[in-house]
């Protein structure tokens, strides 16, 4: 039914320039208060006056969507009861989410951003070490949280606004926030890797005790080993002939990937813009950012979190995915002209792994005035893997969205990580705003392939572009987004020196074709020439690779070992 919706953002073009164009447009394009399944019902407005919100700066999201994400999970094990009414909770939120689309005020007035990076525990050998409690207790910072595996941790960077050098003042301080950190996990004989799969993961690494003491992840391990109905089944083909083919009993692999999230703060009106932007630049950003060519010895592809975390977190059997039922770690398959639409999916498309209710009566707070946590909703779009993901989220009283970008691995280094971010927000904002969307110009199924293209062979894809056609990643990105991010900065408002030091990093991977991927293959590919085994060849390249990660020189400006 897709040649049923509007296409190009015409009708968000008309809401966008109405008089009142500053409250939220209606979902899916449809007239305000129709009902969503037929069209002819009326929603029930709120008989409380308005309120408008505005987010305290400072204020960290991961508090607040970190209970919605199940934080707290109480149980790990679900009633049929409570699968029920979890579901019919659900779509109750779903209903005050879109009463408030059409009539609350979200904050937006000042957009700002945020990131979270997950990053590798490793001992002194660089294999990893299953000590992220005591390394947590020892940091005492609430920046850093708790990952799915035993070996990871969570970096959480306060939201702030990209203006000025506020990018170059961020650089300083994730450089000292993660030099204290590295300070006391050697205390512990521990080191930290920013990489986006640590390449000296073995099996044997998944036996055992892996995973975090978190009842959350348990239940989740539970929740989608009980869905498949089987053992988690990989099946990889690297460019050079290795093929990755293995099961295992639980999650344990998509614990080994490890990304860093950028956070979007947008309004209700742009949210189809910019995740549409954000779909876009997906391959590109993989391209240009791939850092995870090797998982448990094999040489895969240039940035193997994609298919291992598709692959490990699919509830699917085979049996339904030759039906066609959509996978929990998705791209997508259309277009959107509103937030709703990704919410509505997650309702339509996917069972709950983990139906924990709370006893909010959504309904009743937002006629009374107040602002609903609409946590079932939140919950389960949390166990639905969007590679970008539609956030709502509340700090101190006050709602936002949020597109939460999650495409990328972390590392190398801080200042390929911020170079990443650079590219990401400047072409997102030019790409999003344009009067003739790219999206009214390209097939979502030419973004998707260009997500895997991007994935597959890092700088060396070819990628599709509206009026270009096929062309080298390297050459798409140097002639054509450059300049796109340059000028979606400099509408930031980000500061020259900022704009240049970052964008630099861009340009320099591209003029040499170097990025992380391609990196650690020419490592271990130097290493092996000597005769050296693969673990071995690993282990060093991992050494060298985190002496220059502390070093935080650009990736493509690293001497192979």
């Amino acid at each position: 039914w897709w040649n049923e919706r509007p296409r190009c953002q015409s009708e968000v073009w008309i809401t966008r320039t109405a008089p009142g164009y500053d409250r939220a447009p209606t979902a899916l394009g449809r007239r305000v208060g129709a009902d969503r399944t037929n069209g002819s019902g009326r929603v029930n407005r709120t008989s409380q006056p308005l309120r408008p919100w505005t987010i305290h700066r400072g204020e960290t999201w991961r508090a607040a969507y970190s209970a919605a994400m199940g934080q707290d999970i109480e149980t790990i094990t679900y009633t049929r009861e409570q699968r029920q009414q979890f579901r019919q909770k659900v779509q109750l939120c779903l209903d005050v989410f879109e009463r408030m689309l059409a009539y609350s005020h979200f904050d937006f007035d000042r957009p700002m951003t945020g990131m979270e990076i997950e990053l590798n525990l490793a001992d002194a050998d660089y294999r990893p070490t299953m000590s992220n409690a005591e390394v947590l207790a020892h940091i005492a910072d609430p920046e850093y949280q708790t990952e799915l595996a035993r070996y990871n941790i969570e970096f959480n960077v306060k939201p702030r606004e990209l203006g000025g050098d506020s990018m170059l003042a961020l650089e300083g301080d994730l450089r000292s926030s993660l030099n204290r950190a590295q300070s006391t996990c050697a205390d512990l004989g521990s080191r930290i890797v920013m990489i986006g799969i640590l390449p000296t993961v073995t099996a044997q690494d998944f036996d055992g005790d892996w995973m975090s003491a978190n009842a959350r992840y348990h239940a989740l391990n539970d929740a989608m080993l009980t869905a498949r109905g089987e053992d988690v089944h990989l099946d990889i083909d690297g460019p050079s002939g290795e093929r990755l083919e293995r099961y295992f009993d639980s999650l344990a692999p998509e614990a080994a990937c490890t990304s860093m999230q950028l956070h979007l703060q947008v309004a209700p009106l742009s949210f189809a813009d910019h995740w549409n932007a954000a779909q876009v630049l997906a391959g590109p950003q993989l391209a240009l950012g791939a850092n995870s060519p090797f998982f448990l010895g094999h040489r895969l592809w240039a940035e193997s979190r994609i298919p291992v975390f598709s692959q490990a977190a699919d509830t699917r059997s085979p049996e339904l995915k030759n039906q066609g039922v959509r996978p929990r770690v998705w791209f997508g398959e259309r277009w959107i002209t509103s937030i709703f639409d990704l919410f509505e999916e997650n309702v339509r498309y996917f069972p709950a792994l983990l139906p924990e209710a709370t006893p909010e009566d959504p309904v009743a707070v937002l006629d009374a005035g107040g602002v609903p946590a609409l946590a079932e909703m939140r919950l389960h779009n949390g166990t639905v893997y969007r590679w970008n993901r539609p956030i709502y989220d509340i700090v101190n009283g006050r709602p936002h969205l949020r597109v939460e970008n999650r495409v990328l691995p972390a590392g190398p280094t801080i200042i390929d990580t911020l170079a990443n971010a650079a590219f990401y927000y400047g072409a997102l904002r030019m790409i999003a705003q344009e009067d003739r969307p790219l999206w009214s110009r390209m097939s979502f199924a030419a973004a998707d392939d260009n997500f895997l293209a991007g994935a597959k062979d890092g700088l060396e894809a070819k990628l599709y572009w509206p009026g270009r056609g096929d062309l080298p990643a390297t050459e798409l990105i140097l002639r054509h987004l450059l300049p796109l991010a340059d000028a979606g900065l400099t509408e930031w408002g980000v500061s020259a020196a900022a704009r240049d030091r970052f964008l630099s990093v861009v340009e320099g991977r591209c003029l040499t074709g170097v990025n992380g991927a391609s990196w650690q293959t020419a490592a271990v590919e130097r290493l092996e020439e000597r005769g050296i085994p693969r673990q071995e060849a690993l282990r060093r390249m991992v050494a060298a690779y985190s002496e220059h990660m502390h070093g935080n020189e650009p990736v493509h400006t690293w001497p192979l070992p």
